[in-house]
């Protein structure tokens, strides 16, 4: 089974909301096995609209990032961000093994 990639590009807007969103969703994401490869670190933006903050974190499937994403614990963070920031948020299966 192909693992997943949750990819996330933000400019937080509201740095106080936002950081109780990063708090709950960092929770979601221990609590589904989720793995962060990559979390606002240096980016050449290259093609396209940019944004300052940018996400890329590994799941063992796409059911797993899904689950997390409709988990309730998800879900009460993101209410945080909403209004604190523009996210743009995807999930990305892998390549097959």
């Amino acid at each position: 089974m192909p693992k997943a990639y949750w990819i996330a590009h933000v400019t937080v807007t509201d740095p106080e909301p936002y950081k109780l969103y990063a708090e709950g969703a960092t929770q979601a994401f221990r609590e589904h096995g989720a793995r962060v490869l990559a979390r606002g670190g240096r980016i050449e933006a290259l093609e396209g609209e940019s944004h300052p903050r940018n996400v890329v974190i590994e799941f063992d499937s796409m059911e797993a990032a899904l689950a997390c994403y409709n988990s309730d614990a998800y879900q009460a963070a993101k209410r945080h961000r909403e209004g604190a920031g523009i996210a743009n948020i995807m999930i990305l299966e892998g390549a097959p093994d």
